[in-house]
């Protein structure tokens, strides 16, 4: 069996279709964001894509509480919380984000990634379970789903009519659970979840709300978008992520405890998984605690996306609609948008990452820009302006 001809026809065919992936040696630069270094081509840029929606990655604040936990406690965790014990900074941590969902605890994993997987399997195995899932949930909440090994239901993206059609085909009295997103990171768009909510209470169901794309930036307290709509308290799970807007990483969810001690006790990717370094718990406990009083950054972070939504449209380019901070340009190419990604990056310096399948389904490929805080009307203009002159030059202005 010739295994290297098997991979290289897998990695050929990913090539052919414009799917394959690279990743940009990137340098960001502490206290100057979004400006970085990319040490392919050797020349300075702008950072257009990241998730570190409100560059708390740099923070000094952020900064301070990591250095100063790894002289006083060391850089590792030392093994899982079961065998090396439970750093203090990560006690903190769970606390702080319990509290920031008005929640009465809440428990930490190494990524968002590992939380959805670990715990809707986790839930999927209570007996005789049913799992309501969005059809556009991500990657991970699908994998947790699946792994749950239980009877499972996909709905339709937001359609609330066709998520209570599921719901009553099954038994009232048999356990159910919800999965659903609050916004959506490549459409950019906001679950119903007043409305899921309403159908779990009528259908005995719980909820799980993935919070990933909102926590930090929706909300008085950067509680995420059910904050802002006043329905944190009716959310039964809500899952976020410490890797994005609080700009380290890690993942959690918040609920009750007995629900997060049921996930504590039974969930493999939490039992078996070595901890969280103290470090970094430290470090989100720092940017946890910034986010929620900083209501300023937020209100400039949607500012600056409005703003730059609006100079979007008036230079005709195919934008995406979105109520969110997540702005999609079309280009429904996997080739073509490779190539304005690449001649973004090559003639302009500004780094915008394209969108393609699996990411994406096929023909819906797109540009995804998502604003800072950071980012001034200076950068936003000379963004448009490449973008202008690349959209013309790929005729995909037409």
């Amino acid at each position: 069996m010739d295994y290297d001809e098997i991979f290289t026809e897998r990695v050929e065919r990913l090539k052919d279709a414009g799917n394959y992936r690279e990743f940009t040696d990137l340098e960001r630069h502490s206290g100057e964001y979004p400006r970085a270094t990319n040490h392919s081509l050797g020349r300075e840029i702008t950072i257009w894509c990241n998730n570190d929606y409100l560059g708390m990655g740099q923070h000094p604040e952020v900064a301070d509480a990591i250095c100063r936990t790894v002289k006083e406690i060391g850089a590792g965790a030392g093994g899982t919380r079961n065998i090396a014990g439970t750093s203090h900074p990560l006690v903190e941590l769970e606390d702080e984000l319990a509290s920031l969902h008005n929640k009465e605890a809440a428990l930490v994993f190494t990524s968002g990634y590992v939380t959805n997987s670990t715990v809707l399997s986790t839930l999927g195995r209570l007996p005789n379970m049913v799992l309501f899932s969005d059809s556009l949930n991500h990657a991970s909440m699908i994998e947790g789903v699946r792994f749950g090994k239980c009877e499972r239901h996909i709905f339709r993206h937001n359609d609330v009519e066709h998520l209570e059609e599921l719901l009553q085909s099954v038994d009232i009295g048999r356990p159910k659970l919800i999965a659903f997103e609050s916004v959506y990171s490549m459409d950019g768009d906001i679950g119903p979840i007043k409305e899921f909510c309403d159908l779990a209470e009528k259908y005995n169901a719980l909820t799980y709300l993935d919070e990933v794309h909102a926590v930090g930036l929706y909300g008085e307290h950067g509680g995420g978008v059910a904050e802002r709509e006043g329905q944190s308290d009716r959310v039964d799970v809500i899952q976020g992520t410490l890797g994005k807007a609080f700009g380290l990483i890690g993942g959690y969810i918040a609920a009750n405890s007995l629900l997060v001690d049921y996930v504590r006790c039974y969930g493999s990717g939490f039992i078996f998984t070595t901890a969280m370094p103290p470090a970094t718990a430290a470090g989100a406990v720092a940017s946890v605690r910034h986010v929620r009083k900083d209501v300023q950054r937020r209100i400039t972070l949607h500012f600056n996306v409005n703003l730059l939504k609006s100079k979007i449209r008036e230079a005709g380019l195919p934008l995406m609609e979105t109520p969110t901070h997540i702005i999609p340009i079309s280009v429904c190419d996997p080739n073509l948008c490779r190539r304005a990604s690449n001649l973004l990056m090559e003639k302009y310096g500004i780094f915008v990452q394209h969108i393609n399948y699996p990411t994406v389904p096929f023909g819906t490929e797109r540009l995804r820009i998502t604003p800072t805080p950071l980012h001034t009307e200076e950068m936003a203009e000379q963004l448009v302006e490449a973008l202008i002159d690349v959209f013309d030059e790929l005729g995909l202005r037409k």
